[in-house]
């Protein structure tokens, strides 16, 4: 007998696209392998349709709610005159959540699943259970950012720290009253217990597409010493910080000891922030989305992934993708590995700052090390890393919410 579909209401505060790092290509691969096995109807967020047509096979329905600009004077004031963090105010919206609601209201729905918390203010209390799926602790990062602030900047800081308390009420509130939970690390989940009381507090593993492990090679290592920062979306602070900290720390050494050596700053948004540096030795470009050069290329150019952060938390897609096309992957231990539970110096490199250079002047010299090394990882995001077998845990939770 087959077992019935549920229909599954699920809402991002993007369009899902392969073609982008990070957070929309996670949700393009939990759409594709929800859709065996749901009926799923998709409403999202976008400022344009790119990617739009690709959803259709696998949503009965897609809804696009256009999105206005960020810096607005209706948002400013929103943020400075309310409850709501700049963050939140960014994505209430009265179109979306009017979608929401009719779409609750005119339909059956067993689950509602909320891809990230920024869209989470435009769901009306129902019945039907609901799933957060927090791909990080937003209020954490930015808590870190404010830390961080130097200079003239401080004198923002006591505004900017009265808006991380505000998302901080608000996640939490959020953590406690949706009827289920997912994070993206064993960390982040413990952090969610202690915060919150809650024992059904859930990993999300990320993973990656089973089908790139038959992908063919586009492009063999360069011939010079060669880094990759990404790929990411460099509008996400934690990945600018990251290439910001290779630049200022790193490269200028490495660059010394390697004149032939390259760095590549790759993702989405890379040229909008770091353009400025774009020359013969730093590369800066968002990976193509048609042509020779999308994110395998790179992943397959460089000799490896250098990813210091300042801040921890959350699931690095770009670890998981990486080491499917065997890439070394050097971070530490605030990138951590986020639920990719490694084999340290075999399958990648968790090590302190100070440590960073000596791994990365032996991975350059040493080529069997770094072959082993990608081969090693390779094996490990195959053997237990697929998207195929992260859905099937969601499906059952799905089926444990829905029974209550």
């Amino acid at each position: 007998m087959t077992q019935k579909k549920r229909n599954i209401l699920m809402i991002t505060p993007y369009i899902p696209r392969l073609n982008q790092s990070g957070g929309q290509r996670h949700s393009f691969f939990t759409l594709k392998y929800l859709s065996k096995t749901n009926n799923i109807t998709l409403i999202c967020y976008s400022r344009n349709d790119e990617g739009l047509s690709d959803l259709k096979q696998y949503c009965q329905k897609v809804i696009l709610i256009k999105r206005g600009p960020t810096w607005s004077l209706k948002n400013i004031l929103m943020a400075g005159f309310s409850w709501y963090p700049f963050l939140l105010v960014n994505y209430i919206n009265a179109d979306l959540k009017s979608a929401i609601e009719t779409e609750i209201n005119t339909n059956k729905y067993d689950v509602v699943h909320c891809d990230c918390l920024y869209p989470i203010l435009n769901i009306p209390e129902v019945k039907i259970p609901t799933i957060l799926v927090d791909v990080t602790i937003e209020y954490a990062i930015y808590e870190h950012f404010v830390r961080s602030l130097s200079g003239w900047k401080k004198l923002v800081a006591p505004l900017l720290w009265i808006d991380v308390l505000k998302l901080k009420y608000w996640e939490t509130r959020f953590w406690k009253q949706t009827h289920t939970v997912m994070m993206f690390s064993q960390e982040d989940r413990e952090f969610v217990i202690k915060a919150t009381g809650r024992q059904d507090i859930h990993v999300f593993e990320d993973g990656v597409d089973p089908e790139h492990f038959e992908l063919p090679l586009k492009t063999p290592r360069s011939s010079y010493p060669s880094i990759l920062s990404g790929a990411s979306n460099m509008k996400w602070m934690q990945n600018r910080e990251s290439a910001e900290i290779i630049l200022r720390d790193y490269w200028p050494k490495i660059k010394k000891k390697y004149p032939t050596a390259k760095f590549y700053i790759v993702g989405r948004n890379s040229v909008d922030f770091f353009g400025h540096l774009n020359s013969e030795d730093i590369i800066v470009t968002e990976a193509d989305s048609v042509g020779p050069h999308d994110l395998q290329y790179y992943y397959e150019h460089c000799w490896l992934l250098l990813a210091p952060m300042g801040s921890g938390g959350g699931t690095r897609n770009k670890f998981l993708e990486g080491m499917t096309f065997r890439i070394p992957v050097i971070t530490n231990p605030e990138g951590g590995m986020g639920n990719i539970k490694i084999t340290n110096y075999q399958d990648a490199i968790v090590c302190d700052k100070k440590e960073i250079l000596k791994n990365v002047y032996k991975l350059f010299e040493d080529k069997k090390y770094r072959q082993q090394m990608g081969e090693s990882a390779r094996k490990l995001i195959k053997s237990d890393y697929s998207f195929e077998t992260s859905v099937e845990k969601l499906n059952h939770i799905y089926e444990t919410i829905t029974k209550k």
